[in-house]
């Protein structure tokens, strides 16, 4: 099961064509089960240029499986040792969200789709990240 990041979904949905995306294709494509999170919603239902395309991502988006963290606040404490576990190897994860949609990948025992560096380079210190490499 794959969790599919903001960074993936923003090229998808604007047509963009990626190595990442076309992932994305390949597993819609096969019915390959895969979601998102409450924070990957927000940040694209942000990202929306008027209140219609709004009402279009949100109806859509709605209908996707969604993930979250499993342990409440120890969920967060767990996120916040993952960081400083990077930083205290030279890996300066830049969105705190992104910490948290690493915690929620890794709780619900996701492969985690994106297109930002700073995963990458987290997976490589936490290694329970689990990226989508076919």
């Amino acid at each position: 099961m794959i969790l599919v990041d903001t960074s993936v979904l923003i090229d998808f949905f604007k047509g963009n064509y990626s190595s990442k995306t076309e992932l994305l294709r390949y597993i819609i494509a096969r019915k390959i089960p895969y979601g998102i999170c409450s924070l990957v919603y927000m940040e694209l239902l942000q990202g929306a240029k008027n209140q219609k395309e709004y009402e279009i991502l949100k109806e859509y988006l709605s209908t996707q499986v969604f993930y979250e963290l499993k342990h409440e606040h120890m969920s967060y404490e767990a996120a916040a040792r993952n960081y400083l576990k990077c930083r205290q190897n030279g890996i300066t994860v830049a969105s705190t969200i992104d910490m948290v949609i690493a915690q929620i990948a890794i709780e619900n025992n996701l492969a985690l789709l994106h297109d930002d560096s700073d995963y990458s380079h987290m997976a490589e210190i936490v290694t329970e990240l689990i990226e989508y490499n076919p």
